[in-house]
């Protein structure tokens, strides 16, 4: 009897928590699968910001794909996905390879969202992928040492847009990252600047109001220039145009204003809303019982208004179910409904400073940063049981110490 193909696009949190639940389910020879991805790696999306100030190693925030996949029912394969032949059920990648399913799923994850603002996809920087915060580090350390040559302020500016989740979180790791790089280049911390731009009038919007003033209060102690009810007209290479009339000179602007579903779901024939694919209760592509789509890519409408919002969380809780929901469709058994269930969220400010929600208490400071190490230990353990825990917390750096010393001249 021959053997059905299933075919997973994308190694983030929701390609590779089914991949892992297709491995504990599946029977021997009952089916193959192929999780396809552009890069051997995959790195944890929560900790991006780590990598962009250069505060965690490399193999910290990222993990080899092929090491994760624990037995032989599951085969990587490295590729760009060009396009689906939904007619041929024909995965098309570059080069020309295709590669056949009998049911697919869609976990191609985000793309940063500049909402077409002049300058913004030229020259800021975003929070998007491992090499695209990889960049992010390496132009921090070239303006450091552009500094000591021609001592340009602007060099040392260091903006953030957007302090939501990700904006907070990369606010935060700046902060830590400042006080060795000064030491590092001979400057004074009071050379630098770092300021957080936020459209709305108040950080981490939609957040509680303790966590919202423990995060205000703590940003400004350490020297953030926080600009509220702000909106970035422009962006240039040197400068940052702000809707009060403000031109400020700044050669880094670090973009975390938003993200929508990736751009090639537009160019396939998919029912997409708002820049995502929309799904059943079943985690199916509206009008396909073959195709599944998960994590960031799907609209999953948590009542008649409102889609679940593009994180992890989401992604993760959709994975264990798709996983078996595969299995069922494949067998003629009948699919689970997929259901929410918001366990909390922590957003760090380095690495001993947090705030959160997690079950419904209210958390700030040291041990909300301990809890936000709880929720990444978890993921890790979902992947690679207490092994791969152990391996990866056992590579965190010592946290630099932190300076609070004004930046202000």
């Amino acid at each position: 009897m021959k053997k059905s193909k299933i075919v997973i696009l994308g190694g983030g949190y929701g390609g590779l928590i089914t991949s892992r639940k297709l491995e504990k389910l599946l029977k021997e020879n009952e089916a193959e699968v192929t999780l396809i991805n552009k890069h051997e790696y995959h790195y944890i999306a929560t900790q991006l910001h780590k990598t962009g100030a250069g505060t965690a190693s490399d193999d910290k925030i990222t993990l080899h794909i092929p090491d994760l996949l624990k037995t032989n029912k599951v085969q990587f394969k490295k590729g760009t996905v060009e396009r689906v032949d939904f007619n041929n059920q024909q995965v098309c990648l570059e080069y020309g390879e295709k590669v056949d399913y009998d049911f697919l799923v869609l976990a191609l994850g985000y793309e940063v969202d500049t909402f077409g603002i002049p300058g913004v996809e030229e020259n800021a920087f975003q929070i998007r992928s491992f090499r695209s915060t990889k960049a992010i580090y390496n132009h921090v350390i070239h303006q450091f040492e552009a500094y000591q040559v021609d001592q340009d302020p602007s060099r040392l500016t260091f903006a953030v847009a957007g302090a939501g989740f990700t904006g907070v979180e990369m606010i935060g790791e700046l902060v830590e990252a400042m006080p060795k790089l000064c030491s590092k280049y001979s400057v004074p911390v009071s050379d630098t600047r770092i300021i957080n731009i936020e459209a709305s009038g108040t950080v981490l919007p939609g957040f509680d109001q303790k966590a919202i003033d423990f995060t205000t209060n703590y940003v400004k102690k350490h020297g953030v220039e926080l600009m509220t009810s702000t909106k970035i007209m422009e962006c240039t290479p040197t400068s940052i145009k702000l809707d009060n009339g403000t031109n400020i000179p700044a050669r880094t602007l670090i973009w975390s204003g938003g993200v929508r579903g990736n751009r090639l779901l537009e160019k396939l024939d998919l029912p997409v809303e708002r820049s995502r694919v929309k799904v059943d209760n079943y985690l199916r592509v509206e009008g396909m019982t073959n195709v599944f789509c998960i994590g960031d890519a799907a609209r999953f409408m948590k009542n008649d208004k409102d889609a679940l919002p593009p994180t992890a969380q989401v992604a993760i809780q959709q994975a264990e179910v798709c996983g078996p929901n595969l299995i069922a469709t494949l067998r003629g058994e009948s699919l689970s409904t997929f259901s929410y269930h918001h366990k909390g969220t922590v957003a760090s400010i380095g690495n001993t400073a947090a705030v959160g929600n997690v079950f419904g208490f209210k958390i700030t400071g040291l041990f909300a940063a301990l809890m936000k190490q709880v929720v990444e230990a978890r993921y890790l353990f979902v992947l690679g049981g207490p092994a791969l825990v152990v391996k990866q917390f056992a590579k965190i750096k010592k946290p630099h110490q932190q300076v609070s010393v004004s930046r202000n001249k």
